[in-house]
């Protein structure tokens, strides 16, 4: 059965599955869904011509949402004159070619003396050119790559002491007064997270039951939906304390509490399902998911140190999330469930920061291989397609992750 309308059919046995023929060409089946006018669509080609300003303000409601929200300090000024003063340059640039400059000479003068500019300060033509930049991804070129941790040199001499603890503290903060442990730029000082500062206890100190056997896809889960969030966030989590952590969140089955995989296949399923729906799809779909997994095994090969260190950032970036929360004028309801589940979350990454420390070096090399293994599973299974699906047994069997700290 083939339908050009909106409405889609019931599957049954006497009604076979239907298909939607894209609204755009015409031609091909649909697979996707416009997320603002709910089009359907095949490519991504259709989906830049079904209507540009559909596209362009559905870019633009983000971005002026997202500019609302976000409190302005020194280093988000400094970050954002840096950009616009490489983006006046590369306008001059083009404008020597024979085309006319984008910015005014008073926005271009305010930029080059340092001047604070706002939005509302831009000129309707220039507001204009910024929300087009932002639709096209012109904009975010123009943004300084971030550079992963776990994929640096530095990241394979990561190394705690027995207890789990920070060795020594660089030499060039001997000097100084230590940030406090609230400070998440602290971390930029190194060039990996760095450590628990008080010693891990065991295990059996924190429950009385046996850590589950799943422990380990658990794990893989809590690390997946880790370098997805740094990676959106190229690498500046702070500058949205609780979008960050509610997003590690989000994309964990575990911490979310959606969920409780069974398989290291189910886990990364999984991710791959929340890295491919609308909302996060223009990071690259299946081939940015696929990239993740990549850096769930490279972290994995680095050992029980760089899990902790990895675990800890974690824990920084949910508190962070919490404190933020503490100072946000909501509905107390809200508030309180929200952070609710963050206090889960942060007691659930410590127990497996606890149990990841008291594992040996094998125990990450076979993991990391199997991982490695099931990408091929998932890849093979995926194919072109983007709606892998993570089945949630866990509702089903009822078991629990582990049994909750008092």
């Amino acid at each position: 059965t083939i339908l050009t309308s909106e409405k889609s059919s019931i599957p049954s046995s006497l009604n076979p599955p239907s298909r939607i023929i894209c609204h755009v060409c015409q031609k091909q089946f649909s697979q996707y869904t416009c997320p603002r006018c709910n089009s359907r669509y095949c490519s991504l080609q259709c989906y830049k011509s079904h209507s540009v300003r559909c596209t362009e303000s559905f870019m633009r409601e983000n971005v002026v949402e997202e500019l609302q929200q976000l409190q302005s300090d020194d280093e988000t000024k400094h970050k954002m004159l840096q950009i616009l003063k490489r983006f006046h340059s590369e306008d001059e640039m083009g404008s020597m070619d024979g085309y006319d400059s984008t910015l005014s000479d008073e926005t271009v003068q305010k930029i080059l003396s340092g001047d604070e500019v706002n939005f509302e300060d831009l000129t309707l033509e220039e507001k204009k050119l910024f929300h087009r930049a932002v639709a096209s991804g012109e904009l975010s070129k123009m943004i300084e790559p971030w550079d992963p941790w776990w994929l640096k040199l530095s990241a394979k001499t990561i190394s705690l002491s027995k207890e789990g603890t920070q060795l020594v503290q660089p030499l060039a903060m001997q000097d100084t007064p230590l940030p406090s442990e609230n400070d998440l730029e602290s971390n930029q000082l190194n060039d990996f997270p760095s450590g628990p500062e008080t010693p891990l206890p065991p295990v059996s100190k924190l429950s009385s039951k046996t850590p589950s056997l799943l422990l380990p896809v658990h794990l893989v889960d809590i690390i997946y939906s880790y370098c997805f969030t740094l990676r959106l966030y190229n690498g500046d989590t702070q500058s949205d304390a609780i979008g960050s952590a509610m997003l590690v969140l989000s994309i964990s089955s575990i911490l979310s509490q959606n969920g409780q995989p069974e398989t290291v296949l189910e886990a990364l399923s999984y991710g791959l399902e929340q890295t491919c729906s609308p909302a996060y799809r223009h990071m690259g779909g299946l081939q940015f998911g696929f990239a993740l997994v990549d850096d769930v095994i490279s972290i994995l090969s680095l050992g029980s140190s760089a899990l902790i260190c990895l675990l800890c950032d974690v824990q920084r970036i949910i508190q962070a999330g919490e404190r933020e929360l503490k100072m946000e004028k909501a509905r107390k309801s809200r508030v309180a469930e929200v952070r609710s589940k963050l206090k889960l979350a942060d007691r659930k990454i410590y127990y497996i920061m606890c149990w990841v420390h008291e594992q040996p070096y094998e125990a990450w090399v076979s993991l990391a291989a199997t991982v490695r293994t099931e990408k091929c599973l998932a890849m093979n299974y995926g194919g072109s397609r983007t709606d892998l699906k993570f089945e949630d047994k866990a509702k089903a069997k009822g078991k629990c992750f582990v049994e909750e700290m008092k």
